[in-house]
């Protein structure tokens, strides 16, 4: 298996290298990194040897690649997708530049692994993070009675948004508690010791773009166009790891030991619920860890549902995980 990274030095390249090591994807052949002609010549380490970064170019040639990960941005991947693709490279791309477009699929492999398997365009698209970790608490209950329409406030980490907004962040906090006046570039508003109830760009009715990716997305990868969303997407002072609050409405009135059981199940789930002893999920604990965890399930004493929480390292399942997962699905069905 041969193997290409697309921004392989940002923060979701490193950890799709670090999902690698770990070797979820078994033996690789070889292994190609790609960068901006800022990081072309720097070497990265994979298993004991020191990789050099390529400059990505409309001459790159990916001839003999099997999988490119890909974690540019969405205007990278619009303008490269022709030279990755050109040779027979399938590009699992984890921006949103393609996510919505009906001739790309839209994968989580534990939900709609089989969808990978007609990309006629050979480009697979990674949802945005807090969908991943929503439809992955979703799916299960959708199975027992379909979901019809969930409410969710997000809590997202500084990693979110890339490794120079964490650096942001822990330069705040020292800013702060020296005395000076904290950097602001890479949010909106100083985050630290603050939350910020705007990620990504306003829309024209008053969502950002972060929530109407959670609204559209979500109803692509469950096959369920009839799924209502409504998001707040907030950003909080915290390194890594994005929560969720979720209120869920089906259609027919499920039991929290239903739903638990159900969870407990899921591959890529894990509950830990009991409030008794005070546990939970927490950012704190969950963070560089692969499952998507889930607590606090219970009915919602407003009307009939469910509502719960969910933490997640969106760097691992939202991100790098679920484009290897994606790229280990596609490579056993070969």
């Amino acid at each position: 298996m041969n193997i290409a990274i697309v921004g392989a030095g940002g923060a979701v390249g490193r950890e799709i290298i670090s999902v690698l090591e770990s070797g979820l994807l078994g033996h690789i052949d070889s292994l190609r990194l790609f960068g901006s002609a800022r990081s072309a010549g720097s070497t990265i380490n994979f298993r004991g040897r020191d990789i050099v970064v390529e400059e990505l170019t409309e001459r790159s040639d990916f001839s003999g690649v099997d999988y490119a990960l890909v974690s540019a941005g969405g205007a990278v991947s619009e303008r490269f997708a022709p030279v990755i693709t050109a040779a027979g490279a399938i590009m699992i791309d984890n921006s949103s530049a393609f996510r919505l477009d009906d001739d790309v699929p839209l994968v989580v492999p534990e939900i709609n692994g089989a969808d990978a398997l007609d990309a006629p365009r050979r480009i697979i698209a990674n949802p945005n993070c807090t969908t991943i970790q929503m439809v992955m608490t979703l799916a299960p209950i959708h199975r027992l009675s379909p979901v019809r329409r969930v409410h969710v406030a997000t809590y997202q980490a500084a990693s979110g948004a890339g490794a120079l907004a964490m650096d942001e962040l822990t330069g705040q906090h020292a800013d702060l508690a020296a005395g000076r006046e904290p950097r602001v570039e890479r949010f909106a508003h100083q985050l630290a010791y603050n939350v910020i109830p705007h990620i990504d760009v306003f829309t024209d009715n008053g969502y950002t773009r972060e929530e109407m990716k959670m609204h559209l997305e979500t109803k692509k990868i469950m096959h369920a166009p009839e799924l209502e969303v409504s998001a707040m997407c907030v950003r909080v002072p915290v390194m890594r790891a994005h929560s969720e609050a979720l209120w869920i409405q089906t259609e027919r009135e499920l039991s929290p030991e239903q739903v638990r059981a159900a969870l407990d199940e899921a591959p890529g789930v894990v509950v830990v619920d009991d409030p008794a002893s005070l546990s939970y999920p927490m950012p704190l604990e969950t963070a560089g860890t692969d499952p998507v965890f889930v607590g606090r399930i219970r009915r919602d004493i407003s009307g009939p549902g469910i509502t719960m929480w969910s933490v997640s390292d969106q760097l691992r399942k939202g991100a790098a995980l679920n484009a290897v997962q994606i790229a280990a699905y596609l490579h056993s069905h070969r």
